[in-house]
């Protein structure tokens, strides 16, 4: 059975309801940053698909709410709960959070501003949560009907997307391995809107045809080709994996293997490594290489 702090949960509860003053939905979660709450329908395995049309707690982010009398339920209804998670894509604010990781050896911190220079965007002045390892989110909010997905390492190694039906740590929360807290300076900032090069870096790539043809892969793919030969030991397979997974979700993919074979190779990835992850990221992408 879950260990009770009450003082953890009572925090975590006051922290929630602050948050959701200002609008933002929440659920409580464990120190395992899961959901407090597991899923009633967990040991009925012919149940049909449900979203918290029951009426029972344990859906996720679909228990969020921005209702004090709720959120004291859910809490109430899960006393271990030391922290509590954000619904992401939710009106008003329609929250999408740039999770900047620190335990992949990449720095994603780099990589996102390498991305803003290539693409001419600047990160405006919002909300920025630290995480106890070292790791950062960023708030953005999103434009109304759009639906941002959530995405890992999509974006760049070490960078993941918090977007509908994804949640965020909100600051204030404890977990087994630290506290989540705003940075100096941002905690009374409302999450600012997403610059739009960014935003459509962030949606689902356009299919373009499995077999685009040499012509079409041009300076992208000779771009995704340098990535990967610009790996570090360390990030070597996660550099490949990432430029395989763009290279097939815009066509290019069987037409680019081998180039990207050759720059793993010369990185130190052996032949079959390189082959093995080219794979599994056509596999990712539902193609087939």
């Amino acid at each position: 059975m879950a260990t009770i702090d009450r003082q953890a949960t009572t925090l975590a509860l006051a922290h929630a309801l602050s948050a959701a003053e200002r609008g933002l939905a929440v659920i409580p979660l464990s120190r395992t940053k899961l959901p407090a709450l597991r899923s009633p329908h967990r040991d009925d395995p012919t149940a049909p698909l449900c979203h918290g049309e029951c009426g029972r707690f344990g859906h996720g982010v679909y228990d969020a709410s921005i209702d004090p009398v709720r959120i004291r339920e859910l809490f109430a209804a899960a006393p271990w709960a030391s922290g509590y998670g954000i619904a992401c894509g939710l009106d008003p604010h329609r929250l999408i959070g740039i999770d900047l990781d620190t335990k992949s050896g990449t720095d994603s911190s780099a990589a996102l501003r390498e991305l803003a220079l290539r693409h001419l965007f600047t990160i405006p002045e919002t909300v920025v949560v630290l995480t106890p390892s070292g790791g950062r989110h960023v708030w953005l909010s999103g434009p109304p009907d759009v639906v941002v997905p959530n995405s890992a390492g999509r974006l760049a190694p070490g960078i993941d997307i918090r977007g509908a039906g994804g949640y965020l740590v909100g600051p204030g929360s404890r977990t087994e391995h630290g506290a989540y807290g705003t940075a100096p300076g941002t905690a009374h900032l409302a999450p600012a809107a997403c610059p739009p090069s960014l935003l459509q870096l962030l949606l689902p790539p356009l299919r373009t045809g499995r077999h685009a043809g040499p012509a079409s892969a041009g300076q992208h793919g000779q771009g995704l080709v340098q990535f990967v030969l610009a790996a570090h030991e360390g990030q070597r397979n996660t550099r490949l994996f990432w430029a395989a997974c763009r290279a097939y979700e815009n066509g290019l993919g069987p037409d680019l293997t081998e180039a990207l074979v050759d720059a793993a190779i010369h990185t130190g990835l052996t032949e079959r490594e390189a082959r093995s992850t080219i794979t599994s990221a056509s596999r990712m992408t539902r193609h087939r290489p």
